[in-house]
């Protein structure tokens, strides 16, 4: 057998690899990538330039709109393909990184599906990429172990699990690791394709198929390549058509005017939308943060009661159950506290509100990010919604207009929300430098979406020199005395030798670079990438 540096002259890695995993990256395997990275790679960049147009018109003072170009689309009658037995019913979701441990309780925690991630919650460490498409691989084949030696304590499936769909990385994102013809290769392809090509036979003998989330679409044309791209890795594979199924993750505002655009696009692939609400705020205030007069309060204050994300998750039910596909609610961020019952009952009271208000909205189901929760969001869907989904709860009665979906959140900027913002935002980079991409910080479990919002703000805050509840203008100066005062904390929050660290210094950089910069960065992980 070849080795894996010269099964072709197109395909090299960066001197960082040390390890090929010769299990995942086969030839074959390669060869698929290869084929995929050859057909699909260079519309995907003129996607992503297709982004860069559309911000220059929001710079203008234009707003998203429903297209008129396609309102045939929206206004005819037409459905997507028959729903798999096993997706049916997705009361509960749980997330959470592709680490081994994290992998089996998941799958063992009660929930009706599990989406293992690659993207906003894994950081994307070669290790961690290629380790978690051979912890996949044993959960398909079911033969997954862990064992913890500091606990003495051994993990393993039970008989039941919840069901795998996996979560590739954006279109934005890159594999730097494996180049072909001297390109980085896409990550989102990379993802997908290991998975596919792995796990299909094993999925179909299993009783299941292979499903996906597709994260961050922004727009229905990359829709339309996510289907190419599974209709000729089916065909290439010898699946019969229609075997891959997806959820796309509405987390985009743009995508929020073009739903029935993106299901008609995968319509003999997709199985629902999921309102991806952390995401959906960063990209809200991301693309219309050039708008005058536009500024968002405090990230706390900004939740789905606000009127723009009350519009958008009702939209999203409508538009699914028109075309007989799910709608997935979003995520609970918070997760148990065990050292203080009052705020615990506080944080479950919270998370049930949120639950009730979204299965009686006519959400299918929801997501939880920890399995302390599980039962508590299956309680509440149990109780309201009998069947496997609610479907047939069409929301005919309401009428999501585009001021609704535009409509800017009443609230306050306060110097708790700065000083949270930079906390947040700098713990969670440093964290994700360090490899770990999902971090419990002060009860909520925190991810690169949430971390998003936090940078985007203070950006966005600095650039409107805005107000503070308490009369202040919050510029440069108080900016950097708030800063600097965050710095202690985090500095004896971490305690004086972590905080000395490369990973500590390097995500202090990164934040600061990211919030002062006159050029605004889509998106942090592109940055912090480089220091990984």
């Amino acid at each position: 057998m070849e080795t894996q540096t010269n099964i072709t002259q197109k395909i090299s890695f960066t001197k960082e690899v040390k390890n090929y995993h010769p299990e995942i990256l086969t030839d074959g395997a390669l060869t698929f990538l290869e084929a995929l990275q050859d057909r699909f790679n260079q519309k995907r960049l003129t996607l992503l330039k297709n982004r860069e147009y559309q911000q220059e018109l929001f710079d203008l003072g234009t707003n998203p709109s429903f297209p008129e170009n396609t309102k045939e689309i929206r206004n005819s009658e037409w459905t997507a393909s028959p729903i798999p037995m096993d997706l049916q019913d997705r009361r509960v979701e749980i997330t959470g990184p592709v680490d081994r441990k994290m992998v089996i309780n998941a799958l063992n925690s009660g929930a009706k599906t599990f989406m293992a991630d690659f993207e906003d919650s894994n950081a994307p460490l070669w290790e961690n990429c290629l380790q978690g498409q051979k912890n996949l691989k044993d959960a398909v084949k079911k033969t997954i172990s862990f064992y913890n030696p500091k606990k003495d304590k051994s993990y393993q499936l039970k008989e039941k699990t919840a069901t795998l769909i996996v979560r590739p990385r954006g279109l934005h994102l890159n594999e730097k690791h494996l180049l072909i013809k001297d390109q980085e290769m896409s990550a989102s392809l990379f993802d997908f394709a290991l998975y596919l090509f792995h796990n299909n036979e094993q999925l179909k003998e299993n009783g299941t198929g292979p499903y996906y989330y597709l994260p961050k679409l922004e727009h229905f044309t990359e829709a339309i390549w996510w289907n190419d791209v599974i209709d000729f890795s089916e065909e290439y594979l010898g699946i019969p058509h229609g075997t891959v199924k997806v959820t796309v993750l509405v987390e985009t505002i743009t995508a929020s005017f073009q739903l029935d655009e993106i299901i008609y696009a995968l319509k003999d692939h997709i199985v629902g939308l999921n309102c991806g609400r952390w995401d959906y705020i960063f990209s809200y205030i991301k693309k219309l943060r050039n708008h005058n007069g536009f500024v968002v309060p405090d990230r706390a204050q900004v939740t789905m009661t606000s009127p723009f994300m009350d519009a958008y998750s009702k939209l999203v039910i409508q538009r699914c159950h028109k075309r007989n596909i799910l709608a997935i609610g979003g995520m609970a961020a918070q997760i148990p506290i065990k050292d203080d019952e009052e705020k615990n009952t506080v944080a479950f009271n919270k998370v049930k509100a949120d639950k009730e208000r979204e299965v009686r909205n006519g959400h299918d189901g929801t997501w939880v990010a920890h399995p302390g929760l599980v039962p508590l969001a299956m309680k509440v869907f149990d109780q309201h919604m009998p069947t496997p989904n609610q479907i047939d709860v069409k929301r005919d009665d309401i009428n999501i207009t585009e001021e609704d979906l535009l409509a800017i959140p009443e609230g306050t900027i306060t110097e708790k929300g700065i000083r949270e913002n930079i906390n947040v935002g700098i713990h969670y980079i440093a964290t994700w430098l360090g490899g770990n991409g999902a971090v419990a910080l002060y009860n909520l479990m925190e991810d690169a979406a949430t971390a998003e919002i936090s940078r985007t703000q203070i950006w966005q805050w600095l650039k409107n020199t805005v107000t503070l509840e308490d009369g202040r203008t919050f510029d440069t100066g108080l900016f950097q005395t708030l800063f600097d005062d965050e710095l202690e904390v985090i500095k004896e929050q971490t305690g004086g030798t972590l905080f000395e660290t490369s990973q500590y210094k390097n995500a202090i950089d990164i934040f600061y670079q990211l919030v002062t910069s006159d050029d605004f960065e889509e998106f942090l992980t592109t940055r912090a990438y480089q220091y990984i």
